[in-house]
Formats: C-alpha cells, sequence, structure tokens
C-alpha cells in the first residue's frame, strides 16, 4: 500500500510538472509579467436581485423554475430517494404550442405555500413562500444561463448532495479546523459592502501543517469538510433580502504557495472547487489572486477546463508588484490589513475612520495640510505604498508674529523595507496647520494613503 501511494505520489507529481513545462514554453516568467491587465468593462458585474430589475425573460425563467419547484414540493421529489442526476443534455422535449406553455409559466406565489408541500430549505430559507427564496432561485438559475430545466436539476443535485454531505451536522461539529485558522478567514468588507474571505496559501508551506491537513486521504475530506463548514457559517450570514449582499469576495494570496509538485494541496483544491461550483452557485463576487508566482498561470490552466465561463470571468490575477493596487481598487484602504496595502491593523484608528487615497506624481512633491483652530491633539496616519520617498512633517502656527516652525517629523527617506505605516502625533496649543510633505524623486508615480484624527486637548 505505501509503495502504491508512493507511486501514485511520484506520477502525479510529474504529471503536474510535466504540464507546467509545457505551458511555460509560452509564459513570460519575469515576475511581473504576472500581472494581467483586466479592463472593468471585460470584469464580471454583478446583476440586480430585485424581480423587478430583471428583463422578461428572466422574469419568465424565475417563473419557470418557481413552476417546476412547486411542482417537486407537491409531489415530494426532493425527498425522494435517488433523486440525484436528471441529466439536463438528454431531455429532449417536443415542441410546446403557445397555449401550452402559457399555462407552463403561470405566476407562482412567492408567499403562500399550499398544505401537503414538502418544506425544503437552503441555507434556511425555504425554496419557496418567502420572499428572499428568488433570489436563492435566481443564483441557480444564472449558474445555468437562464434556463430553468437545468436550475432545477441543479437545485435537485445539490439538495441530494447536502442530504449525503450531512450539510446541518456539518455546520455544528466541532474541531475540525482549529489550525487553520490563518489559512482562511474573513475579515471586513469591500467597497460594495461584500465580506471579504482570505485564503493564505503560504500558511501551508509549514511542513507539519501540511502533514496535518493532507498527508493521507481522511486527513484531506477532514480539510474539505472544514472548508465546507467554513463557508456555509459565512453564507448564513449574508443578507439574502431582494437587493441585499448575497455574495463574498475571495481574495487568494499565493505568495510561498507550495509548488506545483504538492499535489495534495492542488487536488484539494480542485475537489473544493468542483463541490463550490456544483452546489454554491453564485456565491463569489469576485477571485482576486494576487502575489502569484510565474508557475501558478500554468497550474490554473490544468484547474480551468473543470470551470464554468462564468466562474473563471470572476477571476483577476495579479503579480507581487501589483497586488496592493488591485486589492485598494475593490477594498478601503481602512478595511484592508495592513500586510496587504491597508491601513487596517489593531490600534488607535478604526475601521470606521476613512482613508484619503491620493497618487503623488512622479519626481514630485505632494503636501498634505491639517487647519487646526484650537488647542488640539491630532493623530495621523500615513502609508506610501512601495514607500522610497521622503517623509516630514511640522506645525505652523497662524497667529500674527508667529514665524517659526515645529519639526514633528524631520523630513528623511523612508525605505520599503521600514514598517509600512507611520504612525505621528501632535499636541498644538494655538491655532496653525500641519504640513505632512511627500518627496517622491522617482520616475515612478505612487499611491498615499493618509488618514487624521483630532480629539480636544484636555489641558
Amino acid at each position: 500500500m505505501a509503495a502504491e501511494e508512493a507511486s501514485k505520489t511520484t506520477t502525479l507529481e510529474q504529471a503536474v510538472l510535466d504540464d507546467v513545462s509545457e505551458s511555460l514554453k509560452s509564459q513570460p516568467q519575469s515576475k511581473n509579467d504576472t500581472d494581467q491587465k483586466t479592463h472593468e468593462s471585460d470584469f464580471f458585474k454583478e446583476e440586480s436581485t430585485k424581480v423587478s430589475d430583471l428583463p422578461d425573460n428572466e422574469k419568465k425563467a424565475l417563473q419557470d423554475l418557481k413552476l417546476l419547484v412547486q411542482q417537486a414540493l407537491e409531489n415530494h421529489l426532493f425527498s425522494a430517494e435517488n433523486t440525484k442526476d436528471e441529466k439536463t443534455e438528454s431531455t429532449d422535449e417536443p415542441t410546446k404550442t403557445e397555449e401550452e406553455e402559457t399555462d407552463k409559466t403561470k405566476p407562482v406565489s412567492s408567499s403562500v405555500s399550499k398544505a401537503g408541500e414538502e418544506q425544503v430549505s437552503i441555507w434556511g430559507i425555504p425554496l419557496l413562500a418567502d420572499e428572499r427564496s428568488d433570489v436563492i432561485l435566481l443564483k441557480f438559475l444564472r449558474a445555468r444561463d437562464m434556463k430553468a430545466k437545468e436550475a432545477y436539476n441543479m437545485i435537485k443535485n445539490t439538495i441530494q448532495w447536502r442530504k449525503e454531505f450531512g450539510i446541518e451536522e456539518l455546520v455544528n461539529e466541532k474541531n475540525l479546523g482549529d489550525d487553520l485558522e490563518k489559512a482562511v478567514y474573513m475579515h471586513g468588507f469591500d467597497k460594495v459592502g461584500h465580506p471579504v474571505c482570505y485564503n493564505i496559501y503560504g500558511e501551508f508551506q509549514n511542513k507539519e501543517l501540511y502533514k496535518k491537513t493532507f498527508s493521507d486521504e481522511e486527513k484531506r475530506d477532514k480539510f474539505l469538510r472544514w472548508r465546507i463548514q467554513f463557508l456555509e457559517k459565512s453564507i448564513r450570514k449574508l443578507d439574502f433580502n431582494p437587493g441585499g449582499i448575497s455574495t463574498i469576495v475571495q481574495v487568494n494570496d499565493l505568495k510561498d504557495s507550495p509548488g506545483p509538485s504538492k499535489w495534495e494541496l492542488r487536488h484539494a483544491t480542485k475537489q473544493a472547487l468542483q463541490l463550490l461550483q456544483n452546489n454554491y452557485p453564485e456565491f463569489v463576487a469576485k477571485q482576486v489572486f494576487i502575489n502569484v508566482p510565474w508557475w501558478y498561470l500554468a497550474v490554473n490552466r490544468m484547474i480551468s477546463p473543470f470551470l464554468t465561463q462564468r466562474t473563471k470571468s470572476k477571476f483577476m490575477f495579479s503579480g507581487p508588484s501589483k497586488s496592493a493596487e488591485i486589492l485598494l481598487r475593490y477594498i478601503a484602504a481602512e478595511q484592508l490589513p495592513v500586510k496587504y496595502g491597508g491601513l487596517n491593523k489593531d490600534g488607535e484608528f478604526g475601521n470606521t475612520n476613512a482613508v484619503t487615497e491620493v497618487t503623488v506624481r512622479p519626481a514630485s512633491k505632494h503636501t498634505v495640510e491639517f487647519p487646526v483652530t484650537e488647542k488640539c491633539h491630532l493623530s495621523w496616519e500615513v502609508r506610501v505604498i512601495g514607500w522610497e520617498v521622503r517623509y516630514g512633517a511640522e506645525f505652523e502656527p497662524s497667529s500674527e508674529g508667529r514665524n517659526y516652525t515645529v519639526i514633528i517629523h524631520k523630513t528623511r527617506k523612508i525605505a520599503s523595507s521600514e514598517e509600512p505605516v507611520v504612525c505621528d502625533s501632535f499636541k498644538t496649543s494655538e491655532p496653525g496647520k500641519v504640513v505632512v510633505t511627500i518627496d517622491n524623486p522617482s520616475s515612478k508615480k505612487k499611491k498615499l494613503l493618509y488618514r487624521l484624527k483630532i480629539q480636544p486637548s484636555s489641558d
């Protein structure tokens, strides 16, 4: 058995490495070349979850699906044995007359459920008879290109899978992934209000954690159950009311990610992706991959055939040099952790203290002024992405005859290797202004982030 497992490992490793080698013949190998420019017009945009906003063809598809679901509930088809896999490809239906089609699309109430109907819920929401039901059904419809029959089959298969996987029991299961809290976690929101989930692949460079998580099939199954449990708990916190936020942004940090020879991680990732695509439709608003190594795009090519075009349209890749820029495009700096280019951290400032973003042109100086009209205590945070600029701060009184300045932070160059955020403060005893200066001598533009807090002085 051990020899068989070793042989399997070697074969899979070699297959991955061969595929990567072949793919890399046409792939750039500069670390900056993994930064892919994705235009906003080409990137996936979420559709409305309000029925009143839908075009007529989508309203009709929703009514068709609701009729199929209602018929299934009335006939208790969701609880029947072996309901899984009514193949859509083989359902060649005869052409219907206009009269039959009209009868088929008779409106189904979203607020009334008939006596004797089977009661079926997903993520705590009934399939019918709830204002949130339409939002759930639209997810399945959009995952199947608004084809009611295919969406119905997907719902049926999902319900069957949830029973087989024991989802309701899984949600309350304890001690599944206590060691994985740093590998996957929720943190903050994007600019639209989507919760953000961070997946830190570099955590699996820890050999002990990797072995504990992926070394045999039983451990990999436990990892998969934990990942599904984590997703289920996150989904149940979403807002499924029409117009609410019912999707998540995924940030996948590939810095120090185990290489392509780690077949166990690749296999578990592929398995999880397939389950998510089949049973969790339209729960991801964006998939942002950051710190992408040169080999990953080739590995992604192997996973790509298993994903729908709609799923792939939500993917964005960025190499190390552009990761902060990409994240700041979608996540406000006060919500984005410091390690990813933002200002979010434990300390005096919270995620409700808004951050101002400014672009400092090449070979130029930029000044920020904080006016002061009374005695107070000022605190501010400053960050320049990538630094390698000069920073200084001083106080200039405005009272007549007070022709001097107080040096708060002597101007000096701040290297990219230093602490990413400068925190300064100053207590004033008279009116004036604090002037912060950023001198960018480089030939590249720089992103400046700053925020200020003013508190009355107790003196």
